[in-house]
């Protein structure tokens, strides 16, 4: 089941890999949530790279970031460390679930994800090469099948927009989210 636009996202405290416990719905601002895949996930880690180094405007524009994974803590750690924003492993996919975020085969079958596999690729390898990066795991937790998501949750709890993914790479970009932060209501207290 989908959520729409409109829904309310009940209240709860999510523990990161590090740092303090994210509040989602957040009271002061806006939340993305973002649905990715497995630790060290080549696609995920592209697109990650690009909220990271966009992290000030993002969070400039009333944004918290908060990206989910279905890999354990543990395993997440050794390949988040360096994003500047919060990251939860979700191995038994609870959030997966209630969100309605699935796995399918289309994932990496669909011909509109190939090219950005192979730039993820790419990137990867130059990282690996440099032992800047480790590799992911040949049987990630939850699988290779899964696709990604995108939420922006209001203060008060409202879901103010959604995106679930056709394949690996379907996801908002940074300015796709900013345009949909800046339409949004300001959190009270917030000018």
């Amino acid at each position: 089941m989908h959520l729409a636009p409109g829904s309310d996202v009940p209240a709860r405290e999510l523990t990161p890999v590090s740092g303090p416990a994210v509040p989602v719905p957040d009271p002061g601002r806006l939340v993305h949530l973002q649905f990715r895949r497995f630790a060290g996930c080549p696609v995920c880690n592209l697109h990650l790279r690009s909220f990271a180094v966009r992290h000030a405007e993002i969070e400039a524009a009333g944004v918290r970031e908060v990206a989910v994974f279905h890999s354990a803590a543990e395993e997440l750690r050794e390949h988040v460390a360096g994003l500047p924003f919060a990251v939860i492993g979700d191995p038994g996919k609870r959030l997966y679930a209630e969100f309605g975020v699935e796995s399918a085969r289309r994932a990496l079958l669909d011909p509109r994800v190939w090219w950005t596999i192979v730039r993820a690729l790419a990137a990867s390898g130059r990282a690996l090469a440099r032992g800047q990066a480790k590799a992911p795991k040949l049987r990630p937790d939850g699988g290779r099948l899964g696709l990604p998501a995108d939420f922006l949750i209001g203060a008060d709890g409202r879901l103010l927009a959604a995106k679930y993914g056709e394949h690996a790479g379907d996801q908002w970009s940074v300015d796709e989210l900013l345009a949909l932060a800046a339409g949004a209501p300001a959190p009270s207290g917030r000018r």
